[in-house]
């Protein structure tokens, strides 16, 4: 619909100065050796040598040089430091009561524990994209790859970013074969839904659809599959009847076709009604998409229970295949 365009802003129209500043270390390298260079050392300062002819004089850097790379040094500290502490006013914690973790991921943890190549597509609409991040290194898949290239130094990871804002199951099917299914992953991170929702679409036509898009998936080579329920924040919840049938039959389609479902509905309302976090410190102010901190604790979960199968694997404990749904409550 027309009206939900809003939710359709293609991610980084123009990329954010933070993003872009990342980028200046390698540029302000030659800047700061020549300065270095032009520095003399103490004992050359006490006898200096007559310059040849020959010598090549180095350019020592301007004041408005040296102003210009500062700020940016300086931003790049700040940008890498609030990446590092999102956590620290708000930690990110598990839901209480006792999270379950989604159970066996074969596929990817399997790899991960051999240390072989691998790919996770994170399959989707503005919720994957990361619309409402302050930069593309803040949306949920780039923290995700963030996560477990720490957990695993040595591993070759990448997860693509598959995200299209204001799309549901019906845009994503015509997409599923090139973008998912051509690229041959070892996990598919499928957040699919909301926009359903939004949408006054019928819940049970979405569950049919992603129903079938996995059955596609798993005949084409066995990748993990974890599907991502709408979110709980105010635009959605003024659909609250449509929102709670969305996420029961996503839930039992995760079941009936034996692949994970990270609830991030409840999973959201857990961290605003069991640990009082403000719905404005993890939702942006249109009401729908979630921020910096919201995208990271989301990632952080997700990442922590792929850990957690890889572990499993490590140790040779057995988890049955159709135990892989995650249920925190």
């Amino acid at each position: 619909m027309s009206s939900l365009r809003p939710f359709c802003l293609t991610a980084w129209l123009a990329a954010p100065a933070a993003a872009l500043l990342l980028l200046t270390p390698v540029s302000l390298a030659p800047v700061q050796a020549q300065a270095m260079q032009a520095t003399p050392a103490p004992q050359q300062a006490a006898s200096p040598a007559p310059a040849s002819p020959s010598q090549t004089t180095v350019a020592v850097t301007s004041p408005e040089q040296r102003g210009v790379t500062a700020r940016a040094i300086d931003k790049v500290k700040q940008v890498a430091k609030s990446a590092g502490d999102i956590f620290s006013r708000v930690p990110c914690l598990a839901p209480k009561g006792g999270a379950k973790t989604m159970g066996s991921l074969p596929h990817v943890a399997g790899k991960l524990a051999a240390g072989k190549p691998v790919a996770i597509v994170a399959f989707g609409s503005s919720s994957t994209a990361g619309y409402g991040a302050s930069s593309p290194d803040f949306n949920y898949p780039n923290r995700l790859a963030a996560q477990l290239r720490r957990q695993y130094p040595s591993a070759d990871i990448t997860v693509i970013n598959a995200g299209v804002g204001g799309e549901d199951a019906p845009e994503m099917m015509k997409r599923l074969q090139k973008e998912v299914i051509d690229v041959h992953p070892d996990l598919v991170i499928w957040q699919v839904g909301t926009n359903a929702v939004l949408r006054n679409l019928d819940p049970g036509d979405t569950a049919k659809m992603v129903e079938d898009g996995i059955s596609r998936i798993q005949a084409a080579g066995g990748a993990d599959i974890v599907l991502v329920d709408p979110q709980y924040s105010p635009a959605v919840n003024q659909r609250k009847e449509s929102a709670g049938k969305m996420v029961q039959l996503l839930g039992k389609v995760a079941e009936l076709r034996h692949v994970g479902i990270f609830p991030r509905f409840e999973v959201m309302r857990d961290w605003h009604e069991k640990q009082s976090i403000p719905v404005e410190s993890f939702v942006i102010a249109d009401g729908l998409h979630m921020n910096d901190w919201g995208y990271a604790c989301f990632a952080q979960l997700l990442g922590d229970d792929i850990i957690r199968s890889v572990g499993q694997i490590k140790l040779g404990v057995n988890v049955p295949a159709d135990v892989r749904t995650y249920r925190p409550m």
